[in-house]
């Protein structure tokens, strides 16, 4: 998607005019030519959208100035106070749109005690709404990007579901596809607390007060946060 999107995006470009070979836009495999743009002497700046790599990438840059905008676990802290059918709604909108591979996604919800099993049920009821499909029939949720992505969200769930999570969805895989699927009651001592799925899991962790759910933000591993 990303991909299409940028040769469109320069395609554009040329229509409006500029010099053909101003913008260049090259697809293919990072690990086919990553290396050699990162290291190529004629390069003297780079942005880099990714996530662990960007470590390696850094590493290879040498003192050429980078802009980096990697992975992250993006959290909602739900107040006592919250409007619950607002809120539900944009959990939606935020967790679930692009079929959640994107870096911004809402990827934990930390919700008070007092309303978190109000809002679960406003959330879960929207999850049911959402369309699960192929790419050209504009549904919500489309396969992700690789099998491998597959493996490891799934990995990260049946982690969940081994240590307790409850499963507010049975969760259904066909290839790459993934269903949407809505994790309550998840613990710090789950793996999906704290590392990025990349697909379309959404989890409620329930906290006692503003500054739990500030703390568990701030003991993420990932800069990058809502």
């Amino acid at each position: 998607m990303g991909a299409v999107a940028a040769l469109h995006m320069v395609h554009c470009f040329h229509l409006a005019g500029f010099p053909k070979g101003l913008i260049s836009c090259i697809t293919c495999k990072g690990s086919e030519i990553g290396d050699f743009l990162t290291m190529h002497p004629g390069v003297n700046c780079i942005s880099f959208t990714s996530g662990d790599t960007g470590i390696a990438v850094s590493k290879k840059a040498g003192m050429v100035p980078l802009q980096m905008e990697l992975g992250g676990k993006d959290a909602c802290i739900v107040l006592d106070d919250a409007d619950i059918d607002l809120v539900a709604a944009n959990i939606i909108k935020g967790g679930f749109s692009y079929s959640v591979q994107r870096c911004t996604a809402v990827k934990v919800v930390l919700a008070m005690e007092s309303i978190a099993d109000a809002l679960v049920e406003k959330v879960n009821a929207k999850v049911a709404k959402l369309t699960v499909g192929a790419r050209e029939d504009d549904c919500d949720i489309t396969p992700v990007v690789t099998e491998s992505s597959a493996n490891f969200i799934e990995g990260l769930v049946m982690d969940a579901k081994k240590k307790g999570a409850t499963f507010c969805q049975e969760y259904k895989r066909e290839g790459n596809l993934i269903w949407p699927l809505l994790l309550n009651n998840v613990r710090p001592d789950m793996r999906i607390a704290w590392e990025e799925p990349f697909g379309p899991v959404l989890l409620v962790i329930r906290i006692s007060s503003a500054e739990e759910g500030i703390h568990h933000c701030n003991a993420s591993n990932f800069g990058l946060q809502l």
